[in-house]
């Protein structure tokens, strides 16, 4: 006689074969969800946030009466004025009132990052700002040109990744931070990785809580590693020198003063 299936048997395989697939569904539509999501964070905040800069530039230019081209009254290659009396030339450094959260501040140029590297510098370091509007400004801390820590944040992946090459900084490089009251040329020294709980980076002199300002600093903060969030990748700079909007930019940025303001 022949043997037959177990009617149970064949039941229970039924239903083993359809929950497999369905959990075989569930993971393909989960896996598209999170590729997806991952494209959306990595590409399309980038797309979103470098549309709001460029309009945060213009908004600048619109506001901006001062020349395009360096001062030709200037030699090129004439010293720049010592750290410690960063005004000589020009005189004292023109610092600006903290504005209100979310106005523009200036732009800021660096152009170890490259030669189109233009992004807006915004007060405050809210989601509002540094998810759409680019660099933010601390708040409290000391505003460009002005005796103390000029502290700003940005993200180093996603959202315009604006300081995606925050360790490529080599010490000697030159930042630029321009104003509507001219422009303010800082020179960086040194890196280091913090964990985030360290804001004494913050501070009139960095790090250092009992000290009393005597110099111009710029301390730019993003996350570290570049694809987390486990610490911070903080750069420190010193003023070097200044020079009004009159007088045009320094030479060393003419031509992407001229495309982030002359083309807007």
């Amino acid at each position: 006689m022949q043997d037959r299936a177990d009617p149970g048997t064949a039941g229970n395989a039924g239903r083993i074969t359809r929950t497999v697939g369905v959990l075989g569904e569930v993971l393909i539509t989960a896996g598209v969800v999170l590729l997806l999501f991952i494209a959306w964070q990595l590409w399309w905040t980038n797309v979103e946030s470098d549309a709001s800069q460029r309009g945060a530039v213009k908004d600048f230019a619109r506001q901006f009466n001062g020349p395009l081209e360096p001062d030709s009254t200037v030699p090129q290659g004439t010293p720049a004025a010592p750290s410690s009396a960063p005004g000589v030339g020009y005189g004292a450094p023109a610092v600006s009132a903290e504005p209100v959260d979310g106005a523009t501040i200036g732009i800021l140029y660096v152009p170890r990052f490259g030669a189109d590297y233009t992004r807006p510098i915004v007060q405050g370091t809210g989601p509002a700002v540094l998810d759409s509007l680019g660099i933010g400004h601390y708040e409290g801390t000391s505003m460009p040109g002005a005796i103390g820590n000029f502290a700003v944040a940005g993200h180093r992946q996603t959202h315009g990744a604006v300081l995606d090459n925050i360790d490529a900084l080599v010490p000697g490089d030159r930042i630029y931070i321009q104003t509507r009251e001219g422009y303010y040329v800082y020179v960086f020294r040194n890196s280091e990785i913090v964990l985030p709980g360290r804001t004494d980076v913050l501070l009139p002199v960095p790090t250092q809580p009992a000290a009393t300002p005597t110099e111009s600093y710029l301390t730019m903060t993003s996350c570290n590693p570049r694809f987390g969030s486990q610490e911070r990748f903080i750069a420190y700079a010193l003023m070097e020198h200044w020079q009004p909007a009159p007088a045009g930019p320094p030479a060393e940025i003419a031509g992407q003063v001229q495309l982030a303001i002359g083309k807007a």
